[in-house]
């Protein structure tokens, strides 16, 4: 009986590189064939704007092995990924991205991997940041060592959600049906024995990255926020810390009235303290509401993905 593996491609205005892409899977999945292997790609359209459905659905007619699923509108790359994985009928499941920076050349040794039965995932991790602006290589390392210090997910640092899992592990992933994802996290949060795959940087093979700064910036808290309850815990150990200083700052001011009388009201001090005391509240507050947002929009209970079109079911 012939093993099957999904390919999950997440896709967002990725018209100018789904062309190679294809051409690249197609030939990996020729490869696979010779392995007795059968690769069935399921291209997700994450709301494009450009003419990247207009080509799912040419893929999806030229190729019996590709189907494609589109959004109503955009709802972000972890909701394509969660309807990959639900769609995905193979025994095993990767997930990569279009633009070529996850070298689908790699799946045969992830597949080779597994079948040695001691692993239920092939993750990869680049080994090097080559081409990537200083500052978000700077930042981005900066993240996996916080998010490592204060939560139970286990994140290695360049890791890709590009991997091979087996049907275990894809069925525990899909029983996490919180609205707020943050894949990287829920990877290593459901455990499972995962051999990691380092290799080069490889740059986009056209077209521009949808990733900004800001957005990775949001992407991080997001992460942080649903998987560690540290930064709350922060919160309170300041809150406490100004307190205790406030109520020190008391003491001195009233034994410095006793002992010298009332000297000329200190204006600029007062309200460096009033500034400092609010900035602390709103940032305590900020935080605060982080959380609840996070618990208001899970308590809303609305669907990950709307699917507004799809290839039909290929036998």
């Amino acid at each position: 009986m012939k093993d099957m593996i999904s390919v999950v491609v997440p896709c967002y205005n990725e018209e100018q590189a789904l062309p190679y892409f294809i051409q690249e899977i197609q030939s990996v999945a020729a490869q696979m064939a010779q392995k007795q292997v059968e690769l069935e790609v399921l291209l997700v359209n994450d709301g494009s704007k450009d003419g990247t459905l207009a080509l799912l659905r040419d893929y999806a007619a030229q190729h019996q092995n590709v189907r494609y699923f589109s959004f109503s509108r955009n709802f972000g790359k972890e909701a394509a990924m969660y309807a990959g994985l639900e769609h995905a009928r193979g025994d095993y499941v990767a997930i990569m991205d279009a633009d070529m920076q996850d070298p689908p050349s790699l799946l045969p040794q992830m597949y080779d991997i597994l079948q040695t039965g001691e692993y239920d995932s092939v993750a990869t991790r680049r080994v090097s940041r080559k081409g990537e602006p200083p500052i978000r290589s700077l930042f981005a390392r900066m993240f996996y060592k916080l998010i490592n210090r204060i939560s139970d997910a286990d994140i290695v640092d360049g890791a890709r959600d590009y991997r091979l899992m087996n049907r275990t592990m894809v069925d525990a992933i899909l029983s996490m049906q919180e609205y707020n994802r943050f894949s990287k996290g829920i990877f290593g949060w459901v455990g499972f024995r995962t051999h990691w795959l380092p290799y080069e940087n490889v740059e986009r093979v056209a077209g521009e990255t949808k990733w900004s700064f800001w957005k990775l910036f949001r992407y991080s808290v997001e992460g942080i926020v649903a998987f560690s309850t540290a930064p709350l815990a922060i919160a309170s150990v300041v809150g406490l810390v100004v307190c205790l200083a406030a109520v020190a700052a008391l003491v001195v001011v009233l034994g410095k009235t006793l002992l010298f009388g009332d000297p000329v009201a200190g204006w600029p001090s007062m309200m460096c303290m009033i500034l400092f005391l609010g900035g602390i509240q709103l940032l305590t507050m900020g935080i605060m509401g982080q959380y609840l947002a996070k618990t208001y929009l899970e308590t809303k209970r609305r669907p990950i993905y709307i699917l507004a079109e799809q290839s039909d079911e290929k036998e």
